[in-house]
């Protein structure tokens, strides 16, 4: 089985998820996790099912590249993550990602995609687009870079 990219939008109420292809050239968003008491149960079997072998977390500083108190929020969800994979015998790479503007761009998206109203306002909407976002900017990067080599 090939592996594939998962990126996560972490928030504090739910986590937005996109797994790549298996050739990782495209980026899919996939149902947000609710940041519960489930969540790494829930993203350690998507990281089994799905055979994750890197995950892309998208990193939130602010316009000067400074941490911000939900950066602080992500780097311990990260480190709580790995712990949990750890536990479970799964060593994926993890590393961040500049997400700046990713839900903005997500939520321009949505405005101009003719989805109806109600269905817009859906949170969980925007939080899977933005880590769609973070995983297709990643995987073009990583494929000129690969290019470049």
């Amino acid at each position: 089985m090939t592996d594939k990219f998962l990126a996560i939008d972490f928030g504090e109420k739910r986590i937005g998820i996109a797994v790549s292809d298996e050739n990782k050239k495209y980026s899919f968003s996939r149902d947000f996790i609710t940041n519960d008491g489930n969540l790494f149960n829930s993203l350690i079997r998507l990281i089994k099912e799905e055979n994750i072998s890197r995950i892309i977390i998208g990193h939130p500083l602010n316009l000067k590249s400074e941490k911000t108190v939900q950066t602080l929020k992500t780097e311990e969800f990260s480190s709580a993550l790995a712990d949990n994979l750890a536990k479970q015998n799964l060593h994926p790479e993890i590393l961040f990602y500049d997400e700046r503007f990713s839900s903005k761009i997500a939520e321009s998206g949505i405005m101009n995609s003719g989805i109806k109203k109600k269905k817009r306002k859906e949170k969980g909407l925007i939080d899977s687009l933005s880590a769609q976002i973070i995983l297709q900017d990643y995987i073009d990067k990583f494929k000129t870079y690969q290019e470049h080599s």
